[in-house]
């Protein structure tokens, strides 16, 4: 049995979509149609109608005979394409899946009369990764002491395996270890990708080749017993027992917290890398003292030579969590993803956990798309703060003396069940196909105009990671056969939101 998730990770999870964009007239905006409204720094922004749903199955598998699973952790749309029209982790090589969309806006839906799936995935293609040499990359996760050198490179997380890393025979190995989660798609068709054991961002060439990669300052990297450890407590499959001591790291980003959020400006010089939740030494990795997390900003207009400029701290929203004990039960909402609006504004999919299809709870408190600004947040970049142990928050999570955080502001809200109805989905309730995933981990923003947008009004992409929980699993192309042991076949979901964005706004 293997359970591949974002804890144990190992990520297919990029999803690059090429899409055909609905006309004008599929969809006729409501006047009152407004779920919700909120202004950030002044500028408003509304929530008018969920406007699509759609799903990969389960067991859909992939060119290399894959299972299609987990890609959700992050998503880009070409928009050159987007036109109007009439259990544990295993060896398992990270990859890019293409899939073309189509989507037909079903305004007239209605709880009573709800529309069937009207957003439609036909899967294209898939690119493996590998590192500089032509070593595939794996899902593995890391080593828990060094890493691998190679040229021109930092020290690379790797995993050191044995037999063929699905613990069935074979002669072993050693390769860069990557716990993909963010995905920005480059102007001439590469790929920038956000990881979380480093965390460290990488540059891949469009048919798959690492070109780049950019170490964070020290303050950002694991140590257990004075060095780098980029292990995250996650064993292999086949050896589900391997100590680690401690299991959390001493300092840096806290286990399966890295860099989940990735976003760039629209000329593509400027790479924005935001943690899940706050480092060790700003209060992680416990509730609820983890919400300070930092925000990374590089200037790429020379991709082969990144340039670090500014960091930033964006404070992650609390739940409270009813099915926690007395006295835990406040939590933060960590977040899974980012996409920059333009003009110092970005989108953040903030989330609880723990709660969905498959879950012991079937009911999210916190599953938002919310807004944050950085244009008066302190730019905390110094070497006090990113050295190693470097801290700009207490062990309790409060910010330093001096320090302005990013304005947070509440905005999309995935579990209103008078919307989701619409489409016989819901939050809550009983375990079946209509409940909502636990995972959002990815988010799109393409213009309802299949142009510029300049009309304000946008369709809002986002898909769940099922975390390849299916009972008709293929691995190690086709050869390795799986079945999850929760009994569960979670689809890979998919909801399109409309919204009105500032006028100003410009999306990425």
């Amino acid at each position: 049995m293997v359970v591949l998730s974002h804890t144990f990770i190992l990520l297919l999870g990029c999803l690059r979509l090429t899409v055909a964009a609905p006309a004008a007239s599929d969809f006729h905006p409501q006047a009152e149609g407004v779920v919700n409204q909120t202004s950030c720094n002044g500028k408003q922004y509304t929530y008018q109608q969920l406007a699509g749903y759609g799903l990969v199955p389960s067991n859909a598998r992939d060119s290399f005979g894959d299972t299609l699973g987990g890609y959700g952790s992050s998503i880009v749309i070409d928009l050159k394409s987007w036109r109007k029209l009439k259990n544990g982790t295993v060896n398992y090589q990270n990859r890019i899946h293409v899939f073309a969309i189509s989507f037909t806006p079903s305004p007239s839906a209605t709880a009573t009369s709800p529309s069937p799936p009207n957003l439609h995935f036909t899967y294209k293609s898939s690119t493996l990764l590998g590192d500089s040499t032509g070593n595939p990359t794996t899902g593995l996760e890391a080593d828990p002491s060094g890493g691998l050198n190679i040229s021109n490179f930092p020290l690379l997380p790797a995993a050191t395996y044995t037999g063929n890393g699905f613990g069935q025979s074979g002669p072993g190995g050693k390769r860069v270890s990557i716990d993909a989660e963010g995905l920005v798609l480059a102007k001439d068709g590469s790929y920038w990708i956000s990881d979380e054991y480093g965390p460290y961002i990488y540059h891949f060439s469009k048919t798959g080749k690492l070109l780049t990669s950019i170490q964070p300052p020290p303050a950002f990297l694991p140590n257990r017993n004075g060095s780098i450890s980029f292990s995250a407590a996650s064993p292999p499959i086949y050896d589900p027992d391997r100590p680690l001591i401690p299991e959390d790291p001493e300092s840096g980003r806290s286990n399966n917290q890295g860099l989940e959020g990735l976003a760039a400006s629209p000329d593509g010089k400027t790479l924005y890398a935001l943690l899940q939740s706050a480092l060790v030494n700003d209060g992680g990795p416990d509730n609820p003292n983890r919400r300070q997390s930092r925000l990374l900003k590089y200037d790429i207009s020379n991709p082969s030579s990144p340039k670090y400029k500014h960091e930033y701290v964006v404070t992650l929203p609390l739940w409270t969590d009813p099915t926690a004990k007395e006295g835990k039960q406040t939590k933060v909402a960590a977040q899974s993803a980012l996409h920059y609006l333009g003009h110092n504004q970005f989108f953040i999919l903030s989330r609880d956990s723990g709660a969905g299809r498959g879950q012991d709870s079937s009911t999210s408190i916190y599953r938002h798309i919310d807004i944050f600004d950085i244009s008066s947040a302190t730019d905390i970049k110094s070497a006090a703060n990113d050295a190693t142990n470097g801290s700009i928050a207490s062990s309790t999570g409060v910010l330093e003396p001096g320090i302005k955080a990013a304005e947070y502001c509440p905005f999309l809200d995935f579990n209103v069940n008078s919307e989701l109805a619409r489409f016989g989905l819901h939050n809550g309730g009983k375990q079946d196909p209509g409940l909502l995933n636990e995972k959002w981990e990815s988010i799109a923003v393409v213009p309802v105009d299949g142009k510029k947008g300049k009309d304000g009004e946008w369709f809002v992409f986002s898909i769940s990671d099922n975390d390849f929980i299916t009972q008709d699993g293929y691995l190690n192309g086709g050869a390795y056969r799986y079945k999850d042991e929760s009994g569960f076949d979670l689809d890979n979901q998919a909801l399109v939101f409309r919204v009105k964005l500032p006028r100003s706004a410009n999306p990425s």
